[in-house]
C-alpha cells in the first residue's frame, strides 16, 4: 500500500515574497513561461521587454505582458529606471555579455541555465556582480521547488540510509534544424548545457562536488553533443547523468540508498511527485505538483534583493561555479568546444 502526502507547502508561498519589477531580456519560449509565472503566482510584475527586434518585443509584450514597456535593444532595457531585475533568457552563448550589460547598469539578474558557456565566463560575471554589489542568481528552478525541499529533508533524515547512487536522465528528441540554438555550436548548442545540466545540478545538490568527472558521448556533424553520459564519482557514491537531443525517453531519476530508494519518474526538474520505497516494503508518494514552478525562483530573487543579499543561499555563486566546472569537464570528455573558447 502506498500512502500519498502533499508537500506543496514545503517551501514558502511565492505570493509571500516582496514585489519586484522585472525586465525580460530575450523574449523567447522560456521567457514566456517565466513571465506568466511571475504575473500569475507572485507579487512581482513584468514592466519591460527588450529584444534586438522591436517587433518581436512588441509581440511578446502584447501576448504576455500588455502593460510592459517595449525596448528595441538590450541596452535600452537595462537602462530602464523602472526595472529592478532583469531575467536573461538569451542563448547560452550570450549570457556572459548580456549579464555584464545588466550588471554595468546596476540591475539585479536572474540568468537562465546554463549560466554561461564555461566556468571562466561564469567567474567573470560573478566578479563583476561582486564589484557592483548587485544580486545575481542562476535560474535553476529545481533548487527552489517544493518536492525538492521535501526530498532533501527525507534524505537528510536517513529514511533510505546513506545515498550511494543517483541515476538521472533528460532525453528529448528535438526536430533537427541546423539554425536552431540546440544544434548550433555558435549558440553553445548541444544537450549538456541545455538539458543535461538538470540531472547534473540535481546530483550536485544531493551529493556535493565530485572527486572525479568522466564523460562519453556522440557528437552531431556540427560538433555539439547529441548524446552524453556523465559519471560523477565520489568517495562512497556515484552519479550517472545522461542527456540526449536525438532520443526520447522518460525524464526520470532514481536515488538509491542503503535502506531504500526514491523514484522520480516524471520530469523531476519541474514540480513533480516522487515515491520513497523502504527496505521493509512500505512506500510513500509525495506530491509537489504546482503550476509551472518558475514563480519560486522569481520569489527567491525578490526575497534576496529585499534582504540586501547579492547571492542566494539556495543557489549560491559557488554552486554555479561548481556546476560550470563539472560541465566544462564533461564537454572536454565528450569533445565539445564552442567557437571563441
Amino acid at each position: 500500500m502506498t500512502v500519498s502526502v502533499d508537500v506543496t507547502g514545503a517551501v514558502a508561498d511565492p505570493l509571500d515574497a516582496p514585489p519586484l519589477r522585472w525586465g525580460i531580456l530575450g523574449p523567447g519560449r522560456i521567457a514566456e513561461s517565466f513571465t506568466n509565472a511571475v504575473q500569475a503566482a507572485t507579487r512581482g510584475s513584468v514592466v519591460a521587454v527588450g529584444s534586438r527586434s522591436a517587433a518581436r518585443a512588441g509581440d511578446f509584450a502584447r501576448a504576455h505582458a500588455p502593460d510592459a514597456r517595449v525596448h528595441a535593444s538590450y541596452e535600452a532595457l537595462v537602462a530602464d529606471p523602472d526595472v529592478d531585475a532583469v531575467y536573461v533568457a538569451s542563448p547560452h552563448s550570450h549570457h556572459h555579455d548580456h549579464a555584464l550589460l545588466g550588471i554595468a547598469a546596476g540591475k539585479h539578474l536572474l540568468v537562465e541555465k546554463a549560466f554561461t558557456r564555461n566556468a571562466a565566463e561564469a567567474r567573470a560575471v560573478l566578479d563583476a556582480a561582486r564589484s557592483a554589489g548587485v544580486f545575481v542568481m542562476e535560474a535553476m528552478k529545481t533548487r527552489h521547488l517544493p518536492h525538492v525541499a521535501a526530498l532533501r529533508s527525507i534524505l537528510a533524515s536517513g529514511e533510505i540510509g546513506d545515498v550511494v547512487s543517483v541515476r538521472g536522465s533528460y532525453e528529448v528528441a528535438f526536430p533537427f534544424d541546423a539554425a536552431s540554438r540546440i544544434f548550433d555550436p555558435a549558440l553553445a548548442g548541444g544537450g549538456l548545457l541545455d538539458i543535461g545540466v538538470y540531472p547534473l545540478a540535481f546530483a550536485l545538490d544531493l551529493l556535493g562536488v565530485p572527486d572525479d568527472v568522466l564523460a562519453a558521448g556522440v557528437l552531431t556533424p556540427a560538433g555539439v553533443d547529441a548524446q552524453a553520459t556523465v559519471v560523477l564519482r565520489y568517495r562512497a557514491a556515484i552519479a550517472t547523468c545522461t542527456s540526449s537531443i536525438v532520443a526520447s525517453a522518460p525524464v526520470a531519476m532514481v536515488i538509491a540508498g542503503t535502506r531504500g530508494w526514491v523514484d522520480l519518474p516524471h520530469h523531476y526538474s519541474s514540480p513533480a511527485t516522487f515515491t520513497v520505497h523502504r527496505a521493509d516494503g512500505a512506500s510513500t508518494e509525495y506530491d509537489g505538483r504546482v503550476p509551472d514552478g518558475k514563480q519560486y525562483e522569481a520569489a527567491e530573487v525578490a526575497r534576496c534583493v529585499s534582504a540586501g543579499l547579492t547571492e542566494s543561499p539556495r543557489m549560491s555563486w559557488q554552486h554555479t561555479l561548481d556546476l560550470m566546472a563539472v560541465l566544462d569537464r564533461a564537454r572536454a570528455g565528450v569533445g565539445v568546444r564552442y567557437p571563441g573558447e
